[in-house]
């Protein structure tokens, strides 16, 4: 098994390295047949490029800025509506959990052109705030805090309310705590979600200096496409950071998705 689960490793991080590598290349030399695996004079001109001439450092804060917004943001929605329909008794709860179940079914690439003109009866196309919207509740991350708010005893619940909370300060002071691997978790999501986007804002923004690493990437794609090891540092630039975020909660990641999941 331990000899098996390497080589899938293996097979999995080959096209990371030698995308890493191609980027490191002299130009053109990712170009000769049969393809080099390893630069024969390593370089950085192509990241100095990216960030000198094609202006990536622009895009790359963009990215950053979204996907931290997007994040913050979904937390503040998501995490209260999970939890009440987790724990909250209220007419129509049941109706509007199945609802939100049959939406799942429905690809969310239908819904793009509804949202796209509402949000330009809104004037918020070409703008970041267009970009967020999708961001702002998605159904998955309510369904995944539901599942772990369920999964909270109720006893401690009811002991509070006995006590006098409220149900914000419950919330606040009982169930957060509680629920910190599925906030890591949702934080993971959300943030990789956002920040790997690529059709969402392409179809919103306009404006040059708003895209995102992978609408830029797209771009100059279309420009220099011939550019393999520009293209390559290109790909490294938008693949690392959130290959190191990743790796760095991928505990709580593991955690948040596991804990919870026996609760219905």
């Amino acid at each position: 098994m331990t000899a098996l689960a390497a080589l899938f490793a293996a097979i999995t991080l080959a096209p990371l390295l030698w995308m890493v590598a191609v980027s490191l290349m002299q130009p053109g030399e990712a170009g000769r047949f049969p393809p080099p695996l390893v630069p024969a004079d390593p370089t950085l001109a192509h990241y100095r490029a990216l960030f000198a001439d094609q202006g990536m450092g622009l895009f790359l804060l963009n990215s950053l800025a979204i996907s931290t917004l997007a994040t913050v943001l979904a937390l503040i929605f998501t995490l209260p509506a999970g939890y009440a329909f987790a724990r909250l008794r209220y007419p129509g709860r049941d109706t509007t959990v199945r609802v939100l179940l049959a939406l799942l079914l429905v690809p969310g690439q239908i819904g793009m052109l509804p949202l796209f003109l509402e949000l330009k009866a809104l004037g918020l196309v070409n703008s970041y705030a267009g970009v967020l919207v999708p961001w702002l509740a998605g159904i998955v991350g309510i369904f995944l805090v539901r599942q772990y708010a369920l999964a909270i005893p109720l006893d401690l619940v009811e002991a509070a309310r006995i006590d006098g909370a409220s149900e914000w300060r419950i919330f606040r002071h009982v169930a957060l705590p509680v629920m910190r691997p599925a906030i890591a978790t949702l934080a993971l999501f959300v943030f990789l979600g956002s920040w790997n986007d690529f059709l969402w804002p392409l179809i919103v923004l306009s404006d040059h200096d708003l895209y995102t690493l992978p609408v830029a990437l797209a771009a100059l794609g279309r420009e220099r496409s011939q550019d393999i090891e520009l293209m390559m540092a290109g790909s490294v630039v938008t693949t690392v950071p959130v290959l190191v975020l990743f790796l760095a909660l991928q505990r709580q990641f593991v955690g948040g998705l596991l804990a919870g999941s026996v609760k219905g």
